[in-house]
């Protein structure tokens, strides 16, 4: 199964979706006896598809594509000296994950199934609440329309505004008060009945993040996730020490060296690894195996393009320290639609487990035909 042709492709102008235009990057691994995987990374494609055709596609082209770790290594040999976690690393995500489709098609077979199999007969799901519903205006009617549809767990970011306007450096109780708005008017209304996730997006200094981690204390929300920028593993640790609840980090860490930074310093409660960027499904299940040895779960990021959401529920699938699958109800209710066709939708708060072959998922037809589409082979 030689690899024959490396294939990017990308809309020029971007997808429409909830927070305005995304460019998502899709690679296709094509080989010799007709079959192609497909995988993708955001939200630079322009960048990713410079080092995929630069530097990653002659570490590809001839290669048998069924050596998937052997691939990765020669693909990290190819970006490593220069510095690999950026770019280099999304491109390599990409590569990879079409390579575990690639071969799920060949052998007829989910990708969950070569990942070890399915540990679970349904994947547990919480929303993140890119919503027709606003979560800082109508919490409480947001989280109704969740119940609704039997999704008991959500995510919201009521603190950024305020951390766009201070630079994260300050926070006065007043503005902690309107923030925690949302999260105390939903625990108010529903109780235990639905989980709500506080995402914080890195913007607070460690002495913000205290003060507002002890500020939702009262209110038990599920995590706090990404309080601080991911990159002092120390600070995270002093953090960790201020308060009980569980912190939840880093869905920009990469690879297994990363991550073994951060399960070396106790500080995460729960591992959030970003297929499309830590590495693909290769260093996915990795750092989901290396969060197991610590007896911690992991809860997988899950808000890029359809290809990552695919890919996301054949590792939830597999893992079995599995907490809890990020999905974004406006994403594979409304906003794949066009790009991938109709997608599965979660029952009372789980997802089915995904269909193969590979991935079990590919680009409709006419995303191949809309104007601004960019496309580039290297054979």
């Amino acid at each position: 199964m030689r690899i024959t042709a490396v294939e990017t492709l990308y809309l020029a102008g971007g997808i429409t979706v909830h927070a305005g235009p995304i460019q998502w990057l899709w690679v296709k691994i094509h080989t010799e006896d007709g079959l192609y995987g497909l995988g993708e990374t955001y939200p630079a494609p322009g960048a990713e598809e410079a080092v995929i055709h630069g530097r990653l596609a002659a570490r590809l082209l001839g290669q048998d594509a069924g050596r998937i770790e052997g691939l990765w290594a020669s693909m990290f040999d190819a970006v490593s000296y220069s510095g690999w976690a950026g770019a280099e690393m999304r491109a390599i995500s990409a590569v990879d994950t079409a390579l575990w489709d690639l071969k799920g098609k060949a052998l007829n077979t989910p990708c969950y199934e070569l990942l070890g199999g399915a540990t679970r007969d349904r994947i547990r799901t919480y929303n993140t609440c890119y919503d027709h519903i606003s979560f800082n205006d109508e919490p409480v009617r947001l989280a109704e329309s969740l119940l609704d549809s039997g999704i008991r767990g959500m995510k919201i970011w009521p603190f950024d505004s305020i951390a766009k306007v201070t630079g994260g450096n300050y926070i006065t109780p007043t503005q902690i008060k309107e923030a925690i708005r949302p999260l105390r008017l939903i625990k108010e209304k529903f109780g235990a009945q639905m989980e709500v996730a506080m995402e914080f997006h890195g913007y607070w200094s460690l002495p913000c993040a205290i003060q507002i981690a002890k500020a939702c204390e009262e209110f038990q929300p599920m995590w706090l996730e990404e309080m601080l920028g991911q990159d002092n593993m120390a600070a995270y640790r002093e953090l960790a020490s201020s308060t009980h609840l569980p912190l939840t980090i880093s869905e920009r860490l990469m690879t297994t060296w990363q991550y073994r930074e951060l399960l070396a310093n106790g500080a995460a409660r729960v591992v959030m690894p970003d297929v499309a960027w830590c590495g693909g499904l290769t260093q996915a299940k990795k750092i989901a195996d290396m969060g197991a040895a610590h007896y911690l779960p992991v809860a997988p990021h899950n808000c890029g393009g359809p290809i990552l959401h695919a890919a996301t529920m054949h590792l939830a699938a597999a893992v079995p320290n599995l907490y809890i699958a990020e999905s974004v109800r406006r994403h594979y209710a409304d906003e794949y639609i066009p790009i991938v066709g109709e997608l599965a939708i979660p029952k009372d708060g789980f997802f089915d487990l995904p269909n193969g072959p590979g991935l079990g998922m590919d680009l409709a037809p006419e995303v191949l035909t809309r104007p601004g589409l960019h496309r580039r082979v290297s054979e």
